[in-house]
């Protein structure tokens, strides 16, 4: 076997890659290990985030953009290159060295895909936070947009989602997921410009963060619950201790649906162990009440069965509509 000389070695190259979503600077050992070993540092953007941490450490880097058949050449005599990749990660140049190690005419280097940074779980969401902020700035609509003017769209994104939950649907669910989101970041943006008491989406995660944890003694503290039964008793006495509500009233929305609101209100008496007797008055409205606490002593959501039974009589109201040859007029 014939050994390569210094001379003829390919040498190695390094595609470093990054995340903008992590703080530049925050580099993997592996990275940093073959920054330091290089020969050549290279960098098509001379505005690269990472670039100022890289020249503070000592190590010197290049702004250039050689093609792929320049690259090949500079690793000749066994020399390492990294390429510290721009945000596209640099699809010319892999695209050409693909096509040289293709062609059979050329002796490749050694080929190495380096990520120096990673993504956390939920890193996505500070792309979310950048593009409100911009869309809040330069968008005429979005730029002027109150919570009071958002609230109905976020009570119709919210019905678009338990529609997409109950229809099982789960391309739809995933982007009522992303409306709705939306809709928490659009107002934590807006409330970022109140004059006398802003907040921003930071301080909501913090708030429902801390929450979680005080809630949780079981996971986060000393306390044990082995049963959902004794979690729920966790839940409710820190939240009893949190809010000193005078009223198991306080806290519920009147504004939401009446058969989930009636259904709320016999939870809370149910849960207080109170005895209250239905109002002795007549009509369907009484009547509905009647069903709601019913439906929620039973374990039954009278929102979703209703929805439920709605959704069964639609079918029935297409069918016949089929049967006959008909086409429903819109009522309104």
């Amino acid at each position: 076997m014939n050994a390569t000389s210094p001379e003829e070695a390919p040498g190695r190259i390094v595609l470093l890659t990054t995340s903008h979503r992590v703080a530049p600077g925050l580099l993997s050992w592996p990275a940093w290990q073959a920054l330091h070993a290089a020969d050549r540092v290279l960098c098509a953007d001379g505005a690269h985030p990472q670039l100022p941490y890289l020249r503070e450490a000592g190590t010197a880097v290049d702004e250039a953009s050689p093609t792929a058949e320049e690259l090949v050449a500079l690793c000749a005599g066994g020399h390492t290159v990294v390429v510290v990749a721009t945000g596209e990660g640099e699809p010319a140049l892999t695209d050409g060295l693909a096509r040289l190690a293709g062609s059979g005419r050329v002796q490749m280097p050694e080929l190495e895909l380096l990520p120096a940074s990673y993504d956390l779980p939920g890193a996505r969401l500070l792309d979310l936070v950048q593009v409100m902020d911009r869309i809040r700035v330069e968008c005429p609509f979005s730029s002027q947009q109150t919570h009071k003017g958002l609230a109905k769209y976020s009570i119709e994104e919210v019905y678009e989602l338990v529609e997409a939950i109950e229809e099982g649907d789960r391309d739809e669910l995933r982007e009522e997921l992303g409306d709705v989101l939306l809709q928490v970041i659009f107002h934590a943006r807006i409330a970022e410009d109140d004059p006398d008491a802003p907040f921003s989406v930071d301080d909501v995660a913090a708030g429902i963060v801390a929450k979680l944890i005080r809630r949780h003694p079981h996971v986060f503290g000393d306390e044990t619950a082995s049963t959902p039964e004794e979690v729920r008793e966790h839940w409710l006495r820190t939240k009893a201790a949190e809010k000193q509500r005078s009223s198991v009233t306080e806290g519920v929305p009147l504004t939401q649906p009446g058969l989930a609101l009636a259904a709320k209100l016999a939870s809370r008496v149910r849960t207080a162990g109170l005895d209250v007797p239905l109002p002795p008055t007549e009509g369907i409205g009484y009547d509905l009440l009647a069903l709601a606490i019913h439906a929620e002593s039973k374990g039954v959501d009278p929102e979703a069965a209703l929805r439920a039974a709605a959704r069964a009589y639609r079918d029935a109201i297409r069918r016949t509509e089929t049967e006959n040859g008909e086409s429903a007029a819109a009522d309104d």
